[in-house]
C-alpha cells in the first residue's frame, strides 16, 4: 500500500467512520429465511430505521452506543420487513437508554448500549431472545458466523427486508495489524470478523447488531472503514463477554 493510499484511507476514516456517521450493512447478503432470527430489531429515531439491535432479555433490546440519537427513538420487532406501509409492524417505546459510562465515541470503544422498552415482551412464536456470550474465549478463525441487518447494500439505499450474510472471525493479532496500517490504534474489548479479504460483511445502517456464532451473540458491529467496497481491513464488534457484568447489573436495576 502506497503512502498517498494510506493517507487518503486516513482522511477517509477521520471524516467518516470515526465522527459517529459510520456504521454497517449487509453486503453481499440474503434474504434472512421465515421464522429466523426472531430476536432481530430495528431501532429507529422517528420512525426511520437507524440501527439494529438484538432482543437479549423481554424488556431490554441490546445496541451500539453511536446508535443514541436525538429525537423520539422507537424498536421494531417481531418482523424482517420493516417497510413503513408494511401490515401489523410492533413498534415498541423505548422507555431508557442505558449507554456505557466509559462510552465516548466508537474509535475509544465500550460502543454498548442496553435500551429498556416501555413494557415486557412475551416471547414465544413472532418474537425470541437470544442468549449472549459470557465467557472470554477467543473464536476459532474458521467458525463460521452471521451478521444481519437493514443497512443499506451496494446496489439500494434503503432495504426493508432483514439481510444476513456469513462471516468468518479474524485473528486479533492480524485485525490490529490491518487497521494499524491506516493509521488506526483498535480500542480494547472488540472482535474482527468479514470485510478482510472477503466480498461480505457489514458496511452503513447496520451498527448495533449481533455477531452470531452457534446460536449466540458474540459481538456488536461497531465499525468500519465507512465504505462498502472492502478495502483491506476487517469489521470491527464490541465484544459481549467483556461486559456481561454491565449488562446483568443494568437488567437486574431494572430501570
Amino acid at each position: 500500500m502506497s503512502a498517498a493510499h494510506v493517507l487518503l484511507l486516513s482522511l477517509a476514516l477521520t471524516g467518516l467512520l470515526l465522527t459517529g456517521t459510520f456504521g454497517a450493512d449487509i453486503i453481499n447478503g440474503k434474504k434472512a429465511k421465515k421464522n429466523t432470527m426472531l430476536y432481530m430489531a430495528s431501532v429507529q429515531i422517528d420512525g426511520k430505521h437507524r440501527c439494529g439491535g438484538f432482543l437479549i432479555h423481554p424488556s431490554y433490546v441490546l445496541t451500539a452506543a453511536h446508535c443514541d440519537q436525538s429525537g423520539n427513538m422507537t424498536v421494531i420487532l417481531g418482523t424482517h420487513n420493516i417497510s413503513p406501509q408494511g401490515a401489523n409492524l410492533k413498534r415498541y417505546m423505548v422507555q431508557n437508554k442505558h449507554r456505557h459510562p466509559s462510552y465516548e465515541n466508537a474509535k475509544t470503544g465500550n460502543d454498548i448500549m442496553l435500551l429498556k422498552l416501555s413494557k415486557e415482551l412475551k416471547t414465544g412464536k413472532g418474537v425470541k431472545t437470544i442468549k449472549i456470550q459470557t465467557k472470554d474465549k477467543p473464536l476459532k478463525k474458521n467458525k463460521k458466523c452471521q451478521v444481519a441487518g437493514w443497512g443499506q447494500t451496494e446496489q439500494e439505499k434503503v432495504v426493508n427486508d432483514l439481510l444476513v450474510t456469513d462471516v468468518s472471525p479474524i485473528n486479533s493479532t492480524i485485525c490490529q495489524a490491518m487497521w494499524k496500517k491506516v493509521r488506526v490504534k483498535l480500542p480494547d474489548n472488540v472482535l474482527c470478523a468479514g470485510g478482510f479479504e472477503t466480498k461480505s460483511g457489514a458496511c452503513q445502517g447496520d451498527s448495533g447488531g449481533p455477531l452470531v456464532c452457534s446460536g449466540t451473540a458474540v459481538g456488536i458491529v461497531s465499525f468500519n472503514m465507512g465504505r462498502c467496497d472492502y478495502p483491506n481491513v476487517p469489521n470491527v464488534y464490541t465484544e459481549i463477554s467483556k461486559y456481561k457484568i454491565w449488562i446483568k447489573n443494568v437488567i437486574k436495576g431494572g430501570a
